[in-house]
């Protein structure tokens, strides 16, 4: 059995076998981090390729560091190569480009023989990744969702909607209101806020059952934020 030990020792002259220990760690250890961005995503923007970027990059990282070692020529010849070369690909999200840091990070580790850094910190950020999660750190939600529908410009009618507002609803506001088919219908939408015990479903078949209320919308906030 191959002394892991030993093996970390000799960085100066890697061995196809010390090779094969450092790529296949750190495509252990990138698996991980994907398989942690495949499980935390909240968003809508999901790209398989995003996260086969996080495997290889990692082990392209591991691959780099092999071949500089300890030789600072080679540490300033890769420098220049890569000046060459552009990366435009944007992140509109920060926690993707933390994740690519952190496969970048255990790439480095497994290529430098630093081989605890790069498994305790893959596990200690896997570990965060689904801490927040799961408790929702950073979310600040004062609304649940906006409701938008239409109604006859009558008293009765607003009064009525007003009514079930008021009695099924913890919170609500008006946020735009314009009259359609000559002042004689109003087109709202309002920023409301649930109660546990009144589904959107049901507030929204309060309404439909009004007299003259049509074309009856509620749109979640999560789905329209987490792009």
């Amino acid at each position: 059995m191959l002394d892991l030990l030993a093996v970390q020792s000799s960085s100066t002259n890697a061995t196809i076998i010390t090779l094969a220990y450092t790529l296949i760690l750190a495509f252990v250890l990138s698996s991980t981090i994907a398989w942690t961005y495949e499980k935390t995503f909240l968003g809508l923007s999901y790209s398989r390729n995003f996260v086969q970027g996080i495997v290889l990059s990692a082990v392209v990282a591991a691959m780099v560091m092999q071949a500089i070692g300890d030789n600072v020529g080679r540490g300033l010849g890769m420098m220049g190569a890569l000046s060459v070369v552009r990366f435009r690909t944007s992140f509109k999200d920060p926690r993707d480009i933390m994740f690519i840091f952190a496969a970048l990070g255990a790439g480095i580790g497994c290529g430098v023989y630093a081989w605890g850094a790069a498994v305790g910190g893959t596990i200690a950020f896997s570990c965060v990744a689904f801490l927040l999660s799961r408790t929702g750190l950073g979310t600040k939600h004062f609304f649940d969702g906006m409701l938008r529908f239409a109604l006859p410009n009558e008293p009765k009618v607003r009064g009525q909607v007003e009514d079930i507002m008021k009695g099924n609803l913890k919170t609500f506001i008006l946020i735009t209101m314009r009259e359609v088919d000559g002042g004689a219908r109003l087109d709202v939408a309002y920023q409301i806020r649930l109660r546990a015990t009144k589904p959107a479903a049901e507030i929204l078949t309060l309404l439909s059952k009004v007299e003259g209320i049509s074309d009856v919308q509620f749109m979640m906030q999560d789905a329209t934020t987490e792009m």
